[in-house]
């Protein structure tokens, strides 16, 4: 009898577990807040063109992302907010094209550019002779003649695009840290029903399989956070102080947490009474569920 019920304990874990599996790609895709945009550049007989200069501004934010064109004629942007754009293209010989569209999380709209060739800009030839006038092949001086070399001048569109970056992942961050708290007051609740002398197999199976799917979902938060790229130059303030602080507390009660109660749960199955540094698994989980919803509270609440 005792079997039975802990293969029908293992059954639900696993079927808990597998939907888990299953509906994270579409949990990830709801929260990333991010959108993508590509398209194909032509000119008026209809062929490619490469290296053009295509610059994707959003309306609301003003800020602008710059992609170039391949030998294909093709561009993509990545990892764009939602919202209406002024998508810009520029190539030298052609008339700039600026085109409105808008960008949503779900699919990746195609806008494709057409453009015109320019037109020739005539100067007078110069009167022979004449002292002081500049030959015809005289130009305004380039930038790299002013001293600034291409890396320079594509310095801010670089910086841009590693702000945009660190900002949506820094989002997705928070609304999983958000997610994740679900899971881990569940685990909390079920606790009760776990380590008492009277449970079952099912209610410590239920406990564990919870606090693996609140486990599973803070290191998929920590991730956009660790990987979020840094800006040189910025000063920590404030909430976020405490927030990264209390990640020095979460963090390592987050591994620990699970280690105590898989020798927890061993011991508990076996019939015997939780001992030795299994002991220490409520407590720890604890001071982890605190620190983990200071720090929630700290960047979700102005104070």
């Amino acid at each position: 009898m005792l079997n039975t019920s802990r293969n029908r304990s293992g059954v639900s874990g696993l079927i808990v577990v597998c939907a888990f599996v299953t509906l994270v790609p579409s949990l990830l895709a709801q929260i990333s807040g991010t959108g993508a945009l590509t398209g194909r550049v032509t000119d008026a007989s209809g062929g490619v063109v490469a290296n053009v200069t295509v610059t994707a501004t959003n309306v609301d934010a003003g800020q602008g992302r710059t992609a170039t064109t391949g030998t294909d004629g093709t561009y993509k942007f990545d990892l764009l907010p939602p919202g209406a754009y002024r998508v810009k293209f520029e190539a030298a010989g052609f008339k700039t094209v600026e085109i409105s569209t808008t960008v949503n999380e779900t699919g990746t709209p195609v806008l494709d550019g057409k453009l015109e060739a320019g037109e020739e800009v005539s100067r007078p030839a110069p009167e022979e002779n004449m002292p002081n006038v500049p030959s015809s092949d005289t130009t305004a001086p380039s930038l790299q003649d002013l001293g600034i070399s291409p890396e320079q001048t594509q310095g801010s569109i670089k910086d841009q695009a590693r702000l945009d970056k660190r900002t949506h992942m820094l989002k997705i961050h928070q609304r999983l840290g958000l997610i994740t708290l679900a899971p881990l007051v569940a685990t909390f609740i079920t606790s009760a029903n776990a380590g008492g002398k009277n449970t079952s197999t099912a209610d410590r199976t239920t406990h564990l399989v919870l606090g693996a799917v609140s486990g599973d979902l803070y290191f998929m938060t920590a991730y956009y956070a660790i990987r979020a790229p840094k800006i040189a130059g910025t000063e920590t303030r404030g909430p976020i102080r405490l927030h990264k602080a209390m990640a020095w507390i979460h963090g390592p009660g987050m591994i620990l947490t699970p280690i105590l109660g898989a020798i927890a749960y061993d011991q508990k199955n076996k019939g015997e009474k939780v001992h030795g540094i299994a002991s220490a698994h409520g407590p720890v989980a604890i001071v982890t569920g605190a620190a983990f919803g200071i720090a929630v509270m700290s960047v979700s609440f102005k104070f």
